[in-house]
């Protein structure tokens, strides 16, 4: 059975597809180092018998000039996060896990396709389980990190994501942001790509650059037509 390739299931010119953040701004977006996202999607040096050599990347751009992410890399990178929330995870397990994935199920990138939500994600977590040696408390721990992740990404009737509600607060404890809001979406669609608030197209960094400038929550709130806490997500999101 051949591989289901994205390119294939996407029609030609789709804004998911188009190079559109920076390592800077993706990171920023993912609450992220940029370092761990430019070794997920450039690869990592590594000594080899007195030699460098450079790791394969997780996350394989879509720009053809291998410099920008597309929505769909964003999305990719946003899941790796999860996986990368648990300690001593080490790349080349999640590589083989994932790896193991797309001969099950025969896809391309996995971390995207419906398929590793509905059916994969057990697959990945046994695999990645028995690779590291994890109890069953560990493994049940990791899908549920996991599975909070994948409910941040909106998928269209093909089942491929067409928003990502990023998260806004502080995700690097162990335990799995449960209780972030959805007021801030990121939508290729709209403001290109850029965070917007949900349900008004407003964009988050109008809200932060006057914020910044001096008006309080309260004064922005009143001009934009908004709650007090979506202003307040707005920053959180734009502060990060």
């Amino acid at each position: 059975m051949a591989l289901k390739t994205i390119e294939t299931r996407y029609e030609a010119g789709d804004p998911r597809l188009m190079p559109a953040y920076s390592l800077g701004e993706a990171a920023h977006y993912l609450r992220m180092p940029e370092g761990t996202l430019r070794s997920w999607v450039v690869g990592r040096w590594y000594p080899v018998a007195g030699q460098a050599k450079r790791s394969k990347p997780l996350v394989h751009l879509d720009d053809p000039k291998k410099q920008y992410l597309s929505f769909i890399n964003l999305v990719e990178a946003h899941v790796l996060a999860a996986i990368r929330r648990r300690h001593g995870v080490k790349l080349p397990k999640v590589r083989t896990a994932l790896d193991y994935v797309k001969r099950q199920f025969h896809i391309e990138r996995p971390l995207i396709d419906q398929t590793f939500q509905t059916d994969g994600l057990d697959l990945f977590v046994e695999r990645y389980g028995d690779l590291i040696n994890a109890s069953r408390e560990g493994q049940q721990a990791m899908k549920e990190i996991i599975s909070v992740y994948l409910k941040r990404i909106e998928r269209d009737t093909k089942g491929l994501p067409i928003k990502l509600y990023p998260f806004t607060r502080d995700s690097e404890s162990d335990a799995a942001p449960k209780t972030d809001p959805r007021v801030v979406v990121m939508n290729p669609a709209v403001s290109f790509g850029r965070p917007v608030i949900v349900g008004t197209g407003i964009p988050v960094s109008s809200i932060y650059e006057r914020y910044r400038a001096g008006d309080s929550v309260a004064d922005l709130a009143k001009d934009f037509r908004l709650d007090t806490s979506a202003i307040e997500e707005a920053i959180r999101c734009e502060a990060a």
